[in-house]
């Protein structure tokens, strides 16, 4: 059995790195993978505060030198923060992760220890884009997408009070909500060109806050938890 898990870099590294984070979801991973020897995960790490810092730092020198911002050197910035937390979460895992750092899905990808980490692959799409196209290489039957909201709203809570928990929604509607377009650091869910794609290839997503670890632990083993299913 292989568990996909797109793992929002805004959980791993907000502004810095979250070690108490790590420290937790390390051992719960460990836990499952001692109790289960046939089980296996994929992380696909996304930048989080480094790479939002870094994109904002170039877009104002870029700005203050009355030159063009480029989209795809923005993305390039934020690809290699998620490669350096992947490295982070790969160290971490140690000995249950024995392969290379994964940063081209595109092709067959090498898969030997426990642990698989990945990271940004080229500009145009998200880290989670990624981890829907090692979920199909894989046949894993769902992306687990941690991050730092519970669950999907109709609206951005923060904004709207009105705003509504979703517990299930079709791709069609939430597709809907995040739009078509991808551009660098934008903020939804779930990525827009990562969701046309796990919505072609009839994917489910579990959208869920990465650092309610007895939550993620139920979610991981079955059990009911607090998070999204979005589904054909």
């Amino acid at each position: 059995m292989t568990t996909v898990i797109s793992l929002g870099g805004s959980i791993v590294a907000p502004d810095t790195v979250d070690i108490a984070f790590l420290k937790d979801f390390a051992t719960l991973i460990k836990e499952l993978l001692d109790a289960d020897k046939e089980r296996r995960f994929i992380f696909v790490v996304g930048g989080g505060g480094p790479a939002r810092m870094w994109q904002q730092a170039y877009r104002a020198v870029r700005t203050a030198l009355n030159a063009a911002v480029v989209d795809e050197a923005a993305d390039w910035i934020g690809i290699m923060a998620t490669r350096l937390n992947a490295q982070l979460v790969k160290a971490v895992m140690g000995a249950y992760c024995t392969d290379d750092v994964v940063i081209d899905p595109g092709v067959s990808v090498s898969f030997s220890g426990r642990v698989l980490l990945a990271a940004g692959w080229k500009p145009g799409f998200s880290s989670d884009y990624d981890a829907v196209l090692l979920a199909e290489q894989f046949k894993a039957d769902a992306v687990i997408n941690l991050s730092n909201i519970a669950q999907v709203y109709t609206d951005d809570p923060k904004k709207n009070p009105n705003a509504k928990p979703i517990e299930r929604i079709s791709w069609k509607e939430f597709r809907a909500m995040v739009g078509e377009e991808w551009s660098p650091g934008k903020n939804v869910p779930f990525d827009p060109v990562a969701s046309r794609r796990a919505d072609n290839i009839k994917l489910k997503v579990i959208c869920t806050a990465g650092k309610d670890i007895p939550n993620l632990k139920k979610l991981l083993t079955g059990e009911r938890f607090l998070g999204t299913e979005i589904t054909g």
